[in-house]
């Protein structure tokens, strides 16, 4: 035994590598039969299927220029960075964008811009920006609901996204006075460190499931009643990512703390089924909105892609008819978004954003119903001069989802559906959430936010205005085509904004029903009472 084990000694590096190589080119040739390359090729058609595994980091760091590359270009992620951390992130020398492109937005500036007084609150906080309506007012909602900040966390449950940046998130928006959506995964302990909630949920009814599957009222009021960070209930039809259809969360991926959360069984297979069985008609859903309200006294919203809306336009008639309907409606755009999703649903499945919202914003303004409802907008708006655009349009808010990744570590390497995630924040490994620093990156996730806001409002003064509600469609204009290259946005969407009532900021901040208390007592010593 000793002789053979000093012969093995002996025995050069090199040619241990050799012998190797024989048994992959063996096992190549012989044994396996799934790859066509590997086995005609043996070692050398591994080189193949190496390089094409790292073909998009190769792609995203050498290749692709700076502004080419889909969903989120490197100038985007850098300005995104940057703001989070709290660095420089202007650039020199001239834009590198073809202004003359497609679909470029030019935001028209005043001649003299609006001149922020000596005592106005954004003088010493030039972050502060609410939502200049109030969710659940005109429907007299027990809990009225004023978001405290115009851009706010987009729906991403936990189960998609880890423990640590749920966490982050949520610790993120206490910070700056933004809110953050729940996804339809359930309210889990991540999601109540300090920041507002809206509670969402899907055709799955996570946190509220009844034992068949359904919706149970009862587990909904217990949730509010136990959970007062909860300001708001959102009911999701559809996403931008795969609108209409249901996900499979598998057996192996609940835990019994998902389970708990969720309200399912351990190691068993949940299927979310396409539509809801709490309704199944607009009427349906009219009366399913305001049960929720009445049991328990908070606004209540729909969230939906858009495609047909011949259903929308059912709900408008019924909302002016009625005078009851959601208080707040978010529309996700078909860019798709952090759920994965099969490409013929992502690629082709529901309007663009820009698309879908003019179509449902001016259904509802044609029956004079825009200043009773809240307008959400949710698809790539994470960039004052898209939000500029999109509040010219009608929006009222925005929600970020993937922005808000890239701020707490998210580098965009769109393996969220694998459980792979190298940042930590699109997986279930302890090992790799484990370099989620908390603290930190909710103080990233927060700086975002805060520098979003404080350059929205520079555009919004440069343009004239003191809050961006006051922006219309003849502030922004768009390339159309070579034709007619360029006209408003009045003129492309065939509608004008109507007029969201704004006295001042300082009325907003003075607001009764203003949300994140937190933030605004640490940055005004605000009575907590208010």
């Amino acid at each position: 035994m000793e002789a053979f084990l000093d012969f093995l000694a002996d025995i050069p590096w090199w040619s241990w590598l050799l012998i190797f190589l024989l048994l992959v080119a063996i096992r190549d040739i012989f044994f396996q039969k799934a790859h066509t390359i590997s086995h005609n090729y043996p070692i050398v058609g591994h080189l193949r299927y190496w390089l094409e595994s790292i073909g998009p980091e190769m792609r995203q760091y050498f290749v692709a220029n700076n502004r080419e590359e889909l969903p989120f270009n490197r100038i985007e992620r850098s300005w995104i960075y940057a703001s989070a951390k709290k660095e420089n992130n202007y650039e020199g020398f001239g834009t590198d964008r073809d202004i003359y492109k497609h679909q470029h937005i030019f935001i028209k500036n005043a001649m003299i811009g609006f001149q922020v007084p000596e005592n106005h609150p954004n003088k010493s906080h030039p972050y502060f920006l609410p939502c200049a309506k109030v969710m659940g007012a005109y429907n007299k909602r027990k809990k009225p609901y004023r978001p405290a900040s115009i851009i706010n966390v987009s729906a991403m449950s936990f189960g998609s996204l880890s423990a640590a940046a749920i966490e982050s998130l949520n610790k993120g928006v206490e910070k700056c006075g933004a809110y953050h959506n729940t996804g339809e995964g359930g309210l889990s302990p991540y999601h109540k460190q300090g920041g507002d909630v809206i509670f969402h949920f899907g055709t799955g009814y996570f946190g509220v499931r009844s034992r068949d599957g359904g919706f149970s009222m009862d587990k909904l009021k217990v949730l509010v009643d136990e959970n007062p960070c909860v300001k708001a209930i959102e009911i999701k039809l559809s996403q931008g990512a795969k609108p209409g259809k249901g996900g499979v969360l598998p057996g192996s991926k609940i835990t019994p703390e998902l389970a708990e959360i969720r309200g399912v069984e351990v190691g068993k297979d949940v299927i979310s089924p396409p539509t809801h069985k709490a309704f199944s008609t607009i009427p349906e859903l009219l009366e399913f909105i305001e049960s929720i309200a009445e049991e328990t006294g908070l606004p209540v919203g729909i969230k939906g892609a858009i495609g047909k809306i011949d259903q929308w336009e059912e709900l408008a008639d019924l909302m002016k008819k009625t005078g009851k309907g959601p208080d707040f409606i978010t529309i996700d755009g078909g860019e798709g978004g952090t759920g994965a999703a099969p490409p013929s649903f992502a690629d082709h499945v529901s309007l663009p954003w820009t698309y879908g919202f003019s179509k449902v914003y001016s259904l509802f303004m044609e029956r004079g119903l825009t200043e009773r409802i809240v307008f959400i907008g949710s698809g790539k708006l994470g960039f004052p001069g898209k939000a500029a655009m999109a509040f010219a349009m009608g929006a009222d808010c925005i929600n970020v989802a993937r922005e808000a990744m890239m701020s707490i570590g998210c580098i965009q390497a769109q393996v969220c559906h694998t459980n792979r995630c190298p940042a930590g924040v699109a997986t279930q490994s302890k090992w790799r959430q484990s370099g989620i620093n908390v603290p930190l990156k909710s103080d990233r996730l927060a700086q975002y936010f805060k520098t979003f806001k404080k350059e929205f409002l520079e555009i919004t003064h440069a343009a004239g205005y003191e809050h961006p509600c006051q922006f219309n469609m003849d502030d922004v204009q768009v390339n159309v085509d070579d034709d007619y290259l360029s006209s408003d946005l009045k003129s492309v969407y065939g509608y004008q904004k109507e007029k969201v009532k704004f006295d001042s900021m300082q009325n907003l901040l003075d607001c009764e029903h203003l949300g994140g208390k937190t933030a605004l007592q640490k940055n005004y010593n605000l009575d907590p009472d208010i």
